[in-house]
This record gives structure tokens, sequence and C-alpha cells, in this order.
């Protein structure tokens, strides 16, 4: 059956990018409704923006949604992966400025907030998105790829000149609580020529390495407290990829492998399979198979004790 929250909670923090204050609140919502944001700042015009890949106003750094009246909010990913790492199919997110606070970098916090809540179950079936051909995009060296599968899995290769990253790679099938397990606590990252190039040009002005971010100079982890995984970089970049693939509109049933891939490949990436006839079809799940959509049979004991 469809979800959501059982009662409010909210999340207050700084955005990593705009440095603004912000407080989310997250509502639980009725059967259909799906994901929205709410800008609470705004008095006059439609305050509502759906969390869907049709609104992502595209960027290389974070994930912008944006209405057609042109409000916007940004840095969704890491909320909208904790919402799909839990299993919430419905909510309604308030929030009082542009960009969702940073916390810690992580999903972690947000994951562990909604299981503290509790999760309620809606009098109407889940409806899933399953992937039926193969779709790729290719910019570059980088590479996105949405493939049939009986479950939802992400595969990610990631390579950085800098030898504290280097190369990773990590596959992960989504389910049974993986998610929390595995990926919700790790941390966003970036090397500190690309920290004072976005500071320069105004961005990153909420980053604080080891507070909300893994900052890497060559073989260095400049950031206290070094890693939370060896390879919390490429575990990371898997966590962008389900909060950006949340935006399908329903649980995705698919296997995404991204190379070198960022957001704006995995919106590039949903656009393309949308736009493939019969390369994707909505499907009432049974029980089998909403036994193996993220968040099923999620508990409080394997959420990380870092959120």
């Amino acid at each position: 059956m469809q979800t959501t929250i059982k009662t409010p909670i909210s999340f207050s923090g700084t955005g990593l990018h705009s440095g603004l204050a912000a407080t989310v609140v997250i509502r639980p919502a009725s059967a259909h409704h799906g994901i929205w944001f709410s800008r609470s700042d705004v008095e006059v015009g439609d305050r509502l923006i759906p969390a869907r890949w049709d609104a992502v106003n595209r960027s290389p750094l974070c994930t912008k949604l944006e209405n057609s009246s042109g409000l916007q909010v940004s840095t969704v990913e890491h909320l909208m992966a904790a919402l799909a790492g839990c299993g919430i199919h419905n909510a309604l997110i308030e929030i009082d400025g542009p960009e969702v606070p940073i916390l810690d970098g992580s999903s972690a916090p947000f994951v562990r907030g909604i299981m503290q809540r509790g999760v309620r179950m809606l009098t109407a079936p889940v409806f899933a998105l399953e992937v039926l051909k193969t779709v790729t995009i290719t910019e570059g060296d980088a590479t996105a790829t949405i493939a049939p599968s009986d479950t939802l899995k992400i595969d990610f290769e990631i390579d950085f000149v800098d030898a504290a990253i280097g190369h990773q790679q990590k596959s992960l099938v989504m389910n049974n609580g993986s998610f929390a397990r595995e990926l919700c606590d790790s941390r966003t990252f970036c090397r500190q020529a690309d920290v004072d190039a976005m500071q320069a040009n105004g961005l990153a002005l909420g980053g604080s390495a080891g507070e909300n971010a893994i900052v890497f100079e060559g073989d260095k982890v400049l950031s206290p407290g070094g890693l939370r995984h060896a390879d919390e970089p490429v575990r990371h970049k898997m966590l962008d990829a389900l909060g950006d693939l949340a935006l399908a509109g329903a649980p995705l049933i698919g296997h995404y492998t991204g190379i070198r891939a960022g957001h704006t490949m995995t919106n590039t990436l949903l656009r393309a399979l949308f736009a493939t006839p019969g390369a994707v079809r909505m499907v009432e799940c049974d029980a089998a198979m909403t036994s193996r959509l993220p968040g099923y049979g999620l508990v409080m004991a394997e959420i990380p004790a870092v959120a």
C-alpha cells in the first residue's frame, strides 16, 4: 500500500550553496498526493513545486526544482533520497527559503527523523514505474544507463585524479533497508580547488569541511574526523542518484548505472526514458513487487548512529 509519514517533523540548518538559514517541515499527505514542496515564505502566487523530473531546472552542482511560475527550491536530492529510502510515497514538504538545509551533508538526519515519526500505511495500492527498455546517454567520458530489472539496483563508478579519492566502484540492490544501512550516512564531497572556485562565484557559502562536507586535496582528507567509509565518495554519488531517480514520480524498478555521472545526467536520463516509446510502464505492485521496493521492511536499528 502507499505510505506517508505519521506526524510532521522539522529540520533546520543552512543551505550549502546559498548560506541561508532554512527550516523544512515534512507533513503527512493523502494517497496519490505524491511529493510536493511548498515555499512557506512566499505570500503571493503559486507556492507549490512538484518533486518531479520535468520540474528540474538542471544544474551540475545540485538538484533544483522550479514550478511554472518560476519559483524554485534547490538541493533537494538528499531529502528525496531519504524519502525514497524510507519508502515514503506521499508528503508535503514546507520550506521557508529557496534551499533545503544541508545538515551534515548526508541523508542520515532525514532518515532518522522520518523513522522516529514512523511510516503510516494508506488505503490505496502503490504503483511503480517498471523499466522495459534499456536507455543510455553519454556526455564525454560520463555515462548513465537505466535497464530492465526486477528491483531497483544502482551501480556507480567514479575516477578522480586526487589520490585520496581515486577510482571507486560500488553496486547495491536498493531493497530491504540497504539504503539506510549502506548509503544514507555518506556525505557530499568536493576537492579544495572546487571549493575555492565555487566560493569565488558566490556558491558553497554554507559549506564547512567536517560539518557538512568532505574536502579532499591530493592524497589528503582535509575534513576533521576523516571518512565514515573508505569509499564514502562513491556511496554519496549513489545516494544522489537515488534522490534524483526519486523524481520519476513513483518508485522506479530498473537497473541504474552511472559512470562519472551527476545530477544533470541523471535528469537527462529520466527525460530520455520517458521520451522513448515503450521504455517504461506504470504497474500496480503486488506483495512480491512491494517487498522489493526501497524502504520496505526498514527498522530503526539499521540506521547508522551518526544520524
